[in-house]
């Protein structure tokens, strides 16, 4: 055969090749960030005590979503819904990973690691011709087996069982993350591996997945950002730190609530975390990419405001870390979609982090397999300004939380938002658009929606196959929704 022959067969060869979505698809950055409150960004609190103007300006240049919804109010189960799609009911995967702690009654039986047999967007996306990069915390498993090498990544820097470094200065103890010079930072380090690995990929479609372990406890931070607060938190007008807030456990001490943004060493660790994300987005900028690269921005639940120091407020919306009230489950979260037109910039839709899965997919060009059980919906439509059907949101938190709150559900339909304890099955019903810090229960007012939303939330309970709290032994039955 001559060699225009040849070329001639390998040009039609070639016609019939399908480009993988790596080809077509965009880079992803998707940074997530530990106990970070929706109050404690400017783009949502213009008031806030604290300095985020990397994170405002990404806000600024793509879609502030400010009814974001972690599906859960603590660390793991709201990480499993990122990564699958899916309800963390599902799998039992309800609590933090080694959560269970008792109150009047047993905690529900807690699964303590993503099962390998879910498919995670990692997965997903470098089965599609991407490189898959993780940083950070996990918390997702006790074992090797279940860490992100595991579960889709290529790379894994940080990412192991525990859920909070010992240390955010140098040496780090931690089995997948090499010790620096002491004294060296954890976000500027896991900043500086992210930036790195970009650098690298500059010819390649990628994942990044940021998660830094910041702003979790223990609260350190450079003593210069420290010291730069301590002086602005001197400024303040008198007015008190903390009031009262809901008991849960059997104690002599009242419990209390941050009321007001002034914690000094929390505020230098939110601005290190600024700083980071802005160096990241620069460099993205420098290399050319960022017109390729959807940057996502999220927390995994709200902020921490009733225990363990309770360092930022999350006023007006009530509670935050583990409790299923809005401080609990309203994050900070933008997503950045160059091709997108965003002509509504701020978007007021409800959604919940088991949309990530699907959106990120969308994005990628890459079809959800017919076979696969997802609860989350793709948030393109919202991205070019268009609607979604409206739909239901759940929680599901069968455990009493580190931080004092109730074992409890909850769905979201429309403004109205109903919770049910699950101590005893008592329910209350907030309008979260005129009253988002739900001090008014109205459940009296509307017996019928609250019966209907009960209803609701009781069937999708038995669809995810939700497990309860559980007597002691000896002790009195817990409420269950069969008693209904």
């Amino acid at each position: 055969m001559c060699c225009r022959a040849i070329i001639a067969s390998l040009l039609i060869l070639f016609s019939y090749c399908p480009l993988s979505a790596a080809d077509d698809g965009p880079n992803f950055v998707f940074i997530l960030v530990d106990d970070f409150g929706f109050m404690d960004i400017g783009a949502n609190n213009p008031g806030t005590f604290y300095e985020t103007p990397n994170i405002d300006r990404l806000a600024s240049e793509g879609v502030l979503f400010t009814q974001g919804y972690a599906a859960n109010p603590v660390c793991s189960p709201t990480r499993y819904s990122i990564m699958t799609g899916k309800y963390p009911s599902r799998v039992d995967a309800t609590n933090f990973f080694s959560g269970e702690r008792s109150g009047k009654f047993l905690p529900a039986t807690l699964n303590n690691r993503m099962p390998l047999s879910d498919v995670t967007i990692a997965e997903q996306l470098r089965d599609n011709g991407y490189r898959t990069f993780f940083l950070g915390k996990w918390h997702l498993g006790p074992t090797p087996e279940f860490w992100p090498e595991h579960q889709g990544f290529d790379v894994n820097i940080g990412g192991h069982v525990r859920g909070l470094p010992k240390s955010y200065f140098s040496p780090y103890s931690n089995p997948r993350l090499s010790d620096g010079p002491k004294g060296e930072h954890l976000t500027h380090r896991l900043a500086d591996e992210a930036i790195k690995l970009i650098e690298d990929s500059e010819d390649e479609k990628f994942l990044l997945y940021l998660s830094f372990y910041t702003v979790h406890t223990p609260l350190q931070a450079p003593k210069p950002l420290v010291e730069k607060y301590r002086e602005k938190a001197a400024l303040l007008t008198e007015q008190p730190e903390f009031g009262p807030e809901e008991q849960v456990w059997e104690t002599d001490a009242e419990r209390k609530v941050r009321i007001r943004q002034s914690h000094a060493t929390y505020a230098a660790m939110v601005e290190s975390l600024d700083q980071n994300v802005g160096r990241i987005l620069d460099r993205l900028e420098e290399l050319k990419l960022a017109d390729d690269t959807v940057v996502v921005l999220f927390s995994d639940n709200g902020g921490l405001s009733t225990s363990e120091g309770s360092p930022t407020s999350n006023l007006p919306l009530r509670g935050g870390k583990g409790w299923v009230y809005e401080g609990g489950i309203r994050e900070p979260m933008i997503i950045k979609w160059p091709e997108g037109n965003r002509p509504n910039p701020v978007c007021d839709v409800p959604v919940i982090s088991v949309d990530f899965y699907p959106t990120i997919l969308d994005l990628a060009g890459i079809e959800v397999p017919s076979e696969m059980v997802l609860d989350g919906v793709s948030l393109v439509p919202l991205l070019k300004g268009e609607p979604l059907p409206e739909r239901d949101l759940f929680w599901h938190y069968p455990h009493y939380s580190n931080q004092g709150g109730f074992p409890g559900g909850a769905i979201r339909r429309g403004d109205y938002k109903l919770i049910e304890r699950y101590e005893d099955g008592r329910t209350h019903l907030y309008h979260t658009r005129d009253d988002v810090s739900e001090t008014t229960d109205i459940a009296a007012d509307h017996p019928e929606l609250v019966n209907d939303l009960r209803n609701r939330l009781h069937q999708w309970y038995k669809e995810v196959d939700a497990k309860f709290l559980r007597a002691k032994d000896g002790g009195e039955d817990p409420w269950t929704p069969d008693q209904e």
